[in-house]
């Protein structure tokens, strides 16, 4: 059993005050019986049910698979395997998603989902009168997901509606803000849950934001923004006070996916899943053998398996053979837990979130990171790189590659700016594999279509008899995701990204 205190029992507490602002409850003409903020937040345990609820919104589909599939499935590190033959999802793997695309719906709803519970926490709680140590810290997390919802949707759709309050439907059908404010507005909740959010926190309490995390997504945030002497200062403290903030880099790097070690030093914030009946990962069953041995008929033992979410043949030998990582993200041989005999299969499958010994293959434990502290490590070194320190930023990369290799033999020296940006590039992509960072990478370095039409070029080579179309299809107007027609339906000051 995980050490995780309280937000496995989120769901529990929604039900209960009968919190559910969902988008289309939030746009409802006549809103008779909605959850009413003034007769509720009353307590600390008012508060503190608040902020509950805008955890659980990071379950139900968000960071359970929802995430990966626009972030990785629409880049060069993610194919549809055999078994998946939804449109939707094909369509997003070759650059023809349109404003119908069911999964770009779904993205769109759940962020604003927690846009809405955490708009109603930082209101309700900012009055409760309470200590203001615990206060504060209750806005702090608040804050801090708020700006992490808000940051993944100006990154999928640029400009967006900027909702802070709700006082009127008005506010509901909010046209959308320039990316400029909605960043200015992140970066606001950020420094104020940096400035109030504990720097460790107890075994209880695992799941919850740190300090360290604000400030490491604050230097995400700057990063993007090619802010790069406010990202270095950011990172540079806490890769300076690591000790404080208690982050470091697990010896075994398979260790970030298994069940005793995985809230351990290199979690800075990440989604804590546990089986039914809490919230389980469904990326487990996702990527789990099935098409790809024994005749499509999977693991004996192993249920419910879909090999939907596979990796790309030129990701996989993107890895050196003596890199630990390749055999800790990938996987071929599956031992069936009905006759202890090992299955092969014919292709690499993703290997993170598959949970071994386990016989269900549909929900595992195995958390989704958020951020990591190796993520740290590579933005600092990139920060520095930018800011022509390069020979200060080796040691950074450095360290991700000694532990990848368990020696310095692949350690990098004496390389040119632009040399040392290369490999920092590929590095992420080792390192953070089908961990939702792809596709943001490639678009914020300005190499998303360069890159996409060169993988498109190479999965047309290997198709074969199977036309491949990405090459041809993908365009800057890929670099953002449609405006969800049914939005636009509800609220028609929103309008639609160009292109689609």
């Amino acid at each position: 059993m995980k050490k995780i205190k309280h937000i496995k029992y989120i769901l529990v507490l929604l039900i209960i005050v009968g919190i559910n602002p969902s988008c289309e409850d939030l746009l409802e003409e006549n809103p008779e019986g909605r959850f009413v903020t003034d007769n509720f937040y009353s307590s600390e345990s008012d508060a503190q049910a608040a902020v509950y609820a805008i955890y659980n919104r990071l379950y139900s589909g968000m960071y359970e698979r929802q995430f990966s599939l626009l972030a990785d499935l629409a880049t060069d590190d993610m194919k549809n395997g055999i078994g998946m033959a939804n449109a939707d999802l094909q369509d997003i793997e070759y650059c023809r998603h349109t404003s119908e695309n069911e999964f770009v719906k779904n993205a769109w709803v759940h962020l604003y989902d927690g846009i809405a519970r955490a708009n109603s926490a930082i209101i309700g709680v900012d009055d409760i009168v309470m200590d203001e140590t615990r206060k504060n810290q209750f806005l702090g997390e608040a804050k801090f997901l708020r700006a992490l919802f808000y940051f993944n949707a100006v990154r999928f759709w640029g400009d967006v509606p900027l909702i802070i309050k709700l006082e009127s439907l008005d506010d509901a059908y909010a046209s959308r803000a320039p990316k400029a404010e909605v960043y200015a507005q992140i970066i606001e909740d950020l420094n104020f849950a940096a400035g109030n959010l504990p720097a460790t926190i107890n075994a209880g309490d695992i799941g919850r934001a740190t300090m360290g995390a604000a400030k490491i997504l604050l230097a995400k945030v700057h990063l993007t923004l090619e802010h790069w002497q406010t990202a270095a200062d950011l990172l540079g403290d806490v890769v300076t006070n690591e000790g404080t903030y208690g982050y470091g880099l697990h010896e075994n790097y398979r260790d970030n996916w298994e069940i005793a070690t995985e809230n351990g030093i290199e979690m800075v914030f990440s989604v804590q899943f546990l089986e039914p009946p809490g919230n389980g990962n469904q990326l487990m069953q996702a990527i789990a053998p099935k098409y790809s041995v024994i005749g499509g008929r999977g693991v004996p033992g192993l249920r419910q398996m879909w090999e939907s979410d596979i990796p790309t043949i030129e990701l996989y030998n993107s890895f050196d053979d003596a890199d630990e990582r390749k055999a800790a993200s990938f996987n071929t041989d599956y031992i069936s837990p009905a006759n202890g005999n090992t299955y092969t299969s014919t292709i690499p499958l993703f290997y993170k979130y598959f949970e071994k010994g386990e016989s269900k293959c549909a929900w595992s434990d195995i958390n989704f990171h958020v951020l990591r502290y190796a993520d740290a490590l590579l933005m600092y070194a990139e920060a520095l790189n930018k800011l022509n320190r390069t020979s200060e930023a080796e040691p950074y990369i450095n360290r991700i590659r000694e532990r990848a290799f368990n020696n310095s033999d692949h350690n990098y020296s004496g390389l040119s700016q632009s040399e040392l940006r290369d490999k920092i590039r590929l590095e992420r992509r080792l390192e953070l594999t089908h961990e939702g960072h792809r596709f943001f990478d490639l678009v914020r370095w300005g190499i998303y279509v360069t890159t996409m039409q060169a993988h498109g070029q190479l999965e047309a080579s290997l198709a074969e008899s199977i036309k491949t179309d990405i090459a041809s299809n993908v365009s800057e107007t890929h670099t953002l995701f449609p405006i969800p027609q049914h939005e636009i339906d509800l609220n028609q000051e929103l309008g639609q990204n160009p292109g689609y």
